[in-house]
């Protein structure tokens, strides 16, 4: 079983290395392979401004550049999932 099952996603998504705004997705950095929760918007990942996040897939979604800490800098993340369940717990917050 592979560490990432371990994850805390609310907490990676409440981290700051994450983003302040935007749709949370769940994406690999193309540097240093490091899969991790940020924001994007819907700008970024190529779709309409006012795109309902419930009915995005990853698939549909295009790269889009966010700081990687390991990297040390701006880096490419693909998204691999679309976290509509994290983005649920935020609205009921």
């Amino acid at each position: 079983m592979s560490a990432d099952a371990d994850r805390d996603l609310e907490a990676e998504l409440s981290s700051s290395a994450a983003g302040r705004t935007g749709i949370p997705v769940d994406a690999i950095c193309v540097g240093c392979g490091r899969t991790r929760v940020k924001r994007a918007s819907p700008e970024e990942m190529d779709q309409h401004p006012h795109v309902d996040p419930t009915t995005l897939e990853a698939t549909d979604c295009t790269s889009f550049k966010h700081v990687c800490y390991p990297c040390q800098g701006a880096t490419w993340w693909n998204p691999v999932a679309v976290l509509t369940g994290l983005l649920e717990s935020e609205d009921g917050e």
